[in-house]
């Protein structure tokens, strides 16, 4: 706690550090924009990230940031098919290891500690980066894999500016997006909406189950595989966002985001189920609100900000059985429900052109309520099991990076953080790089640090299973690398990476059947992760309007648990953990000229295994596959409005493939989109 004293001391003080320059902030700066080629900013001294340009998030409206991740990225995707749960993995790691803010604040369930990023539209998203190992520290803690940074900024609007685009696509699914935006000198406003329906009733050979083939004598003379529909897998999604921005002109903004979520889903049933799909309903329902409050003053040379926020999500889960006589019966019912407020401030100081400085502070106070009123009847009454918790997260971090000379930079993190009653020792997290070479920007990268992860409110309180002897999460986390970045003006540009990480994590915390029948968490005494991974991109002008980007990505990640046999029949050490793929690797490919746009898109995943014990039985691994979409577009300017054409094709090849064990995913499939951008009076 008293590093987190300092970290206040350290805020209060850093303004009044700088007052004599104080009168810069009064005038306005305007700074011309220009190219810099090899510039590495001091806030990314040592850094291991992934950065997505806004060609990549605005890609497709019907994508989510799942989808984007799963072409552009090395991470693992983990996905029960569109609109169903979706998380990400990095470095071998499991969802909870992912950390995720959105515009600054942490939006991780703090019940499941994972985020759905199928309810995150990447339309939504004008910023987003992926922060590896121990990279991280840097923006949050727990991350023990490495964290997803999603953000939304000002439109840049000068007057009124209207959007909308329609989607239309196979199995009846309509996708539409407005966005309305005004801006001045001052104010710049801006709404979007999305609203995504679908009968999500797609065919699929399902390779679980036989079908007999009957001779006239009822002989069996054959079986097949049947074809079935995805039942019972509907959903209706909307998203509004709203977003108000106000700069003073004399160095300070004030922000306001505001996202609502709703979304009512139906949950398909799994390929192993023989039951009549009108005998049952398994829906999932959600309204989710985050509100972001901002303010930040920036001077020549320090800068400092506060944000408040607060978020509310609302997730009933109800599963219904027709028990025989026509009557739908609940069987489950459960009512989850989680209230956070959360207050940051954050401060930067530059001293000179070789020192930075920076501290932040967060709080959280989450309120988290789950019941399910079907678990255990007595006598015909419900008796509600589940349990009602408030916790207190705290966090504070500070940081110097240094700079000697301009090939070389270091940067020290310290980070403290308090949960509830119990808190991390200092965490930290030490950067270096350095350019080897100016021919090629050749840029040689390390960082070694330390993070804990403390156990979730379901973790430690669900009924039944919940076990509150859990311990937190710890390990350190090393990494080191090359990259490069060459090219010739008007003519190509190249670069690439490849980065070597290792990490250790001690009492990693896994669900496991327990002898009672249900899932029990429990502490692995030792993880063992680490790996390669590797990323290129090159830029071809092949005419004066004809050019070709081309993106790659690789990773190699082995998982190994090395945790004591629970029992006999334990088979566990030194085998992968569960659905956690070797190797994956995805790429895209865009070829645009003049008007026109082709882009192809691929990843790959290897087989995972299903049991911790990589039983490669029948159910015991899910086979690898290949995916690949691909789409082109036409742009068209009018005299009263830009239109866009643009019609893609998912699954390309008809690939057969699960991602996780017996649900079943869409084969080739299209879609549509027509998008129009009045001009309002512009030329």
């Amino acid at each position: 706690m008293k590093f987190l004293s300092l970290i206040f001391s350290f805020l209060v003080v850093l303004p009044i550090a700088s007052w004599g320059q104080n009168e810069l902030s009064r005038r306005n700066i305007n700074i011309d924009e220009v190219t810099i080629l090899g510039k590495r900013p001091m806030k990314e001294i040592g850094l291991q990230q992934t950065k997505l340009d806004s060609a990549i998030l605005k890609d497709n409206i019907a994508l989510s940031i799942a989808d984007v991740l799963t072409f552009n990225s090395s991470i693992f995707v983990k996905s029960y098919g569109r609109a169903t749960l979706s998380t990400v993995a990095f470095r071998g790691t499991e969802a909870s290891h992912t950390q995720v803010t959105w515009n600054g604040m942490r939006i991780n369930n703090p019940m499941l500690g994972m985020v759905d990023f199928s309810m995150i539209p990447s339309y939504f998203i004008d910023d987003a980066s992926l922060l590896h190992g121990s990279s991280s520290v840097n923006e949050t803690g727990g991350g023990l894999g490495g964290a997803v940074k999603l953000s939304t900024k000002a439109a840049d609007a000068n007057g009124f500016g209207v959007q909308y685009i329609q989607g239309v696509g196979s199995f009846n699914t309509f996708d539409e997006f407005l966005r309305l935006t005004y801006g001045n000198n001052h104010w710049q406003l801006s709404t979007r909406v999305v609203y995504s329906s679908s009968p999500n009733n797609y065919k699929f050979v399902n390779r679980e189950k036989k079908e007999n083939i009957y001779d006239e004598d009822k002989n069996i003379i054959g079986q097949y595989y049947p074809t079935m529909r995805n039942r019972s897998g509907a959903y209706k999604d909307l998203h509004i966002l709203q977003e108000a921005y106000y700069n003073t002109g004399k160095g300070s903004r004030f922000g306001l985001n505001a996202w609502y979520i709703n979304s009512n889903r139906e949950l398909p049933r799994l390929t192993v189920d023989y039951g009549d799909e009108k005998a049952f309903e398994n829906r999932q329902r959600e309204q989710t609100f985050r509100g972001v409050l901002s303010w930040e003053h920036l001077c020549q040379n320090w800068k400092i900000g506060v944000k408040g926020g607060y978020t509310y999500t609302w997730m009933p889960y109800d599963y219904r059985r027709d028990v025989g006589n026509g009557n739908m019966v609940s069987m489950i019912r459960a009512r989850n429900q989680v209230s956070t407020i959360y207050a940051q401030a954050d401060g930067e100081y530059y001293l000179g052109k070789k020192w930075l400085f920076t501290a932040s502070l967060s709080a959280y106070q989450h309120f988290a309520v789950n019941r399910d009123k079907n678990i255990i009847t007595t006598e015909g009454d419900h008796r509600i099991v589940g349990y009602n918790k408030a916790r207190v997260e705290l966090s504070g971090a500070l940081s110097a990076k240094w700079k000697p000379s301009e090939r070389l930079g270091m940067a020290l993190t310290l980070r403290e953080d308090v949960f509830g009653y119990d808190h991390s020792p200092i965490i930290p997290a030490l950067f270096i790089d350095g350019v080897i070479s100016k021919r090629g920007n050749i840029v040689a990268k390390a960082s070694v640090s330390r993070n804990y992860r403390f156990p979730t409110l379901n973790d430690l309180y669900f009924l039944p299973g919940g076990n509150a002897n859990l311990r937190k999460e710890s390990g350190w986390s090393y990494d080191s690398g090359l990259s490069f970045a060459t090219g010739k003006k008007n003519r190509y540009s190249i670069s690439g990476s490849a980065t070597w990480f290792e990490s250790r994590i001690h009492d990693w915390i896994i669900w496991l059947p327990s002898p009672m029948g249900y899932y029990k968490p429990d502490n692995i005494e030792l993880v063992h992760s680490y790996g390669v991974e590797l990323k290129s991109d090159l830029m071809l002008q092949l005419l004066s309007d004809m050019h070709l980007n081309v993106g790659a990505t690789y990773s190699w990640t082995p998982s190994i648990d090395y945790g004591k046999n629970r029992s006999e029949a334990d088979r566990s050490y030194g085998k992968q953990l569960v659905y956690i793929p070797l190797h994956s690797a995805a790429a895209t490919a865009t070829l645009s000229w003049r008007s026109w746009a082709l882009l192809y898109k691929w990843c790959y995943y290897s087989k995972r295994y299903t049991m911790t014990s990589n039983d490669i039985m029948l159910t015991g691994t899910l086979p690898e596959y290949f995916m690949s979409n691909i789409t082109l577009e036409k742009t068209f300017s009018t005299r009263w409005a830009y239109l866009s054409l643009k019609g893609s094709i998912n699954n390309l090849f008809n690939e057969e493939y699960l991602s996780v064990l017996s649900r079943p995913m869409p084969g080739i499939n299209f879609e549509i989109f027509l998008g129009i951008t009045p001009k309002w009076g512009k030329q």
